[in-house]
């Protein structure tokens, strides 16, 4: 055999390292927290009485009272106001010169430091709350530095190597991320259950798009929600976050000239995609299914530019512009309102994600590895897609039926 005859050596892959897995932890991390962030009021009200009003009466109090009105005028967030009391008055009392508006590399520490002192253990002389308190916590500081540095980017934590000074969200911060899938580990250990989007079935999607397009709805209400169920119905099936998906535009889509049965769709950019090669998906029409029928879907959209624009309450579609995650979440929590959910808070923009996840596992009985395959996930996201398989705010009213036998 001649050395042109020679196949390669198939090169196999190495397994994640522990640095690879923990970056992907802290990546679902933001995600969860992201997902959450746009109501999470709820879930803060329920931790009100962990950050009384009736707090000792000190220098520090009414210094943090006092920095809180001045700087947050929002009313409506007395909940995030509360623990934001308790931040700068925990710091003031530690260090009289701490100052609540100084951001710099110390402040994730700052950050985790609090949250310790609410959640670490009792019997190391902390007050031993649980994992939704450090979320809560987490969720309403994220709001004090929103609000004392308006112009920073809400999507990172960098330092800028031209002016040496930390930009965007502290909260957000790979040492606040890294603490907090550290004390959910813990929490786990001690038999505590945390709180992350519960996943929407099969079934929750057939309701949002009878919800979304009821016959019975105005033009301008259909307009709107024909808009908010195909952004739903892309997540869920394509297991894409929010952002991806307002993001997609007309020009991302390939449709074969007569061709009905599919649509294939690629994204210009994707943030876990390691190898340059863009990620692409091919939907096919669902004639035995027609609620969650991708193609049913565009033809409905039918439009050149952004796929998802806002609509005003008018019914007016504002062509310049696009929807945006906030605007979806307040929207989903309203629709999920709106057809009686009492749980309506544990969903989130990322219950699509996890839902559609579990639909390919359940529904269309396809393995672990085809799902990794078209979700796009890289080896070390594959790792942790069990995350997406299975979460304490899922299936657990179904076990009775585990068993069964006939």
């Amino acid at each position: 055999m001649s050395s042109k005859d020679v196949l390669p050596a198939v090169q196999e892959k190495s397994a994640p390292t522990d640095e690879e897995v923990e970056e992907e932890l802290c990546l679902l991390d933001l995600e969860d927290a992201d997902s959450l962030l746009f109501h999470v009021e709820e879930l803060i009200s329920q931790h009100l009485d962990e950050f009384p009003e009736d707090q000792v009466d000190d220098d520090a109090a009414r210094y943090a009272a006092k920095m809180t009105k001045a700087s947050i005028t929002d009313g409506t967030r007395d909940g995030h106001l509360r623990i934001i009391k308790h931040y700068i008055t925990f710091h003031i009392r530690r260090n009289k010169k701490w100052d609540p508006k100084r951001v710099d590399d110390k402040t994730p520490h700052d950050i985790t430091a609090f949250i310790t002192q609410k959640c670490g253990p009792v019997e190391q002389g902390f007050e031993g709350r649980k994992y939704s308190t450090a979320v809560s916590t987490r969720a309403a500081l994220t709001m004090w530095y929103k609000n004392i540095r308006p112009n920073e980017s809400l999507t990172e934590w960098r330092l800028d190597s031209v002016s040496n000074t930390w930009r965007g969200l502290p909260t957000r911060s790979r040492q606040v991320s890294q603490f907090m899938v550290g004390l959910e580990k813990t929490k786990a250990k001690s038999g505590e259950v945390s709180s992350s989007a519960r996943a929407l079935a099969l079934e929750d999607i057939h309701r949002l798009h009878n919800h979304c397009l009821d016959p019975n709805l105005t033009l301008s209400q259909k307009r709107a929600g024909i808009i908010r169920y195909a952004a739903y119905l892309l997540a869920w099936l394509m297991l894409l976050r929010i952002d991806e998906v307002i993001k997609l535009r007309f020009e991302n889509f390939e449709k074969i000239p007569g061709e009905r049965r599919f649509v294939d769709i690629s994204l210009n950019t994707r943030k876990q995609n390691q190898t340059g090669l863009l990620h692409s998906w091919r939907l096919h029409a669902n004639d035995s299914d027609p609620v969650v029928c991708p193609v049913r879907a565009f033809i409905l959209l039918a439009s050149f530019g952004p796929l998802f624009m806002h609509v005003t309450a008018q019914g007016a579609v504002m062509q310049s512009q696009p929807l945006t995650a906030s605007v979806l979440s307040r929207a989903l929590s309203r629709d999920l309102q709106g057809l009686g959910y009492a749980s309506w808070a544990l969903y989130g923009t990322h219950s699509f994600r996890r839902g559609g996840c579990q639909y390919r596992i359940k529904v269309k009985r396809w393995s672990a590895d085809m799902v990794a395959a078209w979700g796009g996930w890289s080896q070390v996201e594959a790792v942790t897609m069990f995350r997406y398989f299975y979460s304490p705010n899922d299936n657990h009213e179904f076990m009775h039926d585990y068993d069964r036998n006939y």
